[in-house]
């Protein structure tokens, strides 16, 4: 019986190990989302560059540069402190600058006479005050990612969630918001459902990030539609958009690059205008590219701004690829921008594909070059296959 009762007791202690054992991994799991440790950092370290850039805007890089260099990282650390500093509520920045004078204070030793000794520990203090404004702090970005995320749902019903069919030709489209909404804009409509004889494209960007470039965004979409409703031509539609975007572009500062195309199936002929924009790349299907240029100033700039309107054909295993400026200009960890040379590259490259996967390689290229980098603009692209 002894022999028999003998494993118990070392059986027992091992269920409470087990079980922390469970606790802890279960723990681990839920704070980094079953991400390996590599992504962990990749993720920080892409942070940590975004955050640098965010308040180093504030940092008068010139003056820094005639400092000898011994003296530049006090000041570019002192830059950035205030620049954090001064982007907090007058009653945050009292708490951070009264919880850092407490943690410096901590350790400090007063004697009196021979007897008398005062010692200060204030870290405790410091430490909930940090966590106070953490938690502020963090409580008005979720509160902020909350309405974001509303803003995002809402920009979704402004652009198509899925292309439209196209008699000889295949679209496909992806957009990368740089923020959870995006001053891109892309579209692929007929303006008349029952006659599918005209195909309005377009591909737009807003100067400027987030909220206020998404509501301008919302507005040229809203105008595009209504104005193409009409059935103009594209000379008309550009014109007529532009004189709506110089009424709201606030002398000229809130300007939007755009081409609009209008393709008709029958004669494969695309009629189109770049008002300032990237020029979308032609590829034909030799290989050979040819760049869409052909138009006038972004709108917004000029309200009397004149357009050059210019056709080509699109024939069989030709492929167009219409694309933002944040598609060029994404950058790599080392601050290495994609750049023209690499995207034209990418398209000479371009297997023989539908409008789906073309857009996939394409999007994949830049991907491979990124990385986890955070960008810092949108990045949209649109593929349009002819059959």
């Amino acid at each position: 019986m002894s022999a028999s009762a003998s494993p118990s007791p070392s059986v027992a202690p091992q269920a409470p190990a087990g079980g922390a054992a469970n606790r802890v991994r279960h723990f681990w799991q839920r704070v980094s989302e079953g991400r390996q440790l590599d992504d962990l950092w990749s993720q920080f370290a892409a942070d940590a560059r975004a955050s640098y850039g965010f308040y180093g805007k504030d940092v008068d890089w010139e003056e820094i540069q005639k400092l000898p260099k011994w003296h530049r990282p006090f000041h570019i650390a002192k830059d950035i402190f205030w620049a954090m500093l001064m982007k907090m509520t007058p009653a945050r920045r009292v708490l951070l600058l009264l919880a850092l004078v407490m943690l410096l204070m901590s350790g400090f030793t007063f004697q009196f006479g021979h007897k008398v000794e005062i010692q200060f520990k204030f870290e405790l203090f410091a430490a909930l005050i940090f966590l106070l404004l953490l938690s502020l702090e963090l409580a008005d970005k979720v509160t902020m990612k909350r309405d974001l995320e509303i803003a995002r749902e809402i920009q979704t019903w402004l652009v198509p969630s899925q292309a439209p069919e196209v008699a000889g030709g295949d679209i496909a489209f992806a957009t990368r918001p740089q923020n959870s909404v995006a001053g891109d804009y892309y579209d692929a409509f007929y303006p008349d459902p029952e006659n599918r004889e005209r195909l309005v494209v377009v591909i737009a960007d807003v100067a400027g990030k987030s909220v206020p470039a998404a509501l301008l965004m919302a507005t040229l979409q809203a105008s595009l539609r209504t104005i193409a409703g009409e059935g103009v031509p594209v000379a008309e539609l550009v014109t007529r958009l532009n004189r709506y975007a110089s009424a709201y572009s606030l002398d000229g500062r809130r300007f939007t690059t755009a081409v609009l195309a209008e393709y008709e199936p029958a004669s494969r002929r695309l009629t189109y205008v770049n008002a300032g924009h990237n020029a979308p790349i032609l590829r034909r299907e030799n290989g050979a590219l040819e760049k869409l240029e052909a138009g006038g100033l972004p709108l917004g700039i000029k309200v009397d701004a004149t357009y050059e309107t210019a056709s080509v054909e699109l024939r069989p295993g030709d492929a167009l690829i219409l694309f933002t400026d944040g598609v060029i200009e994404a950058f790599n960890e080392s601050g290495e921008e994609f750049g023209n040379e690499r995207w034209l590259a990418a398209i000479r490259g371009l297997p023989d594909l539908n409008g789906h996967q073309s857009l996939k390689y394409l999007v994949e290229r830049v991907d491979q070059f990124v990385g986890a980098t955070r960008q810092a603009d949108d990045i949209t692209c649109l593929v349009f296959r002819s059959k």
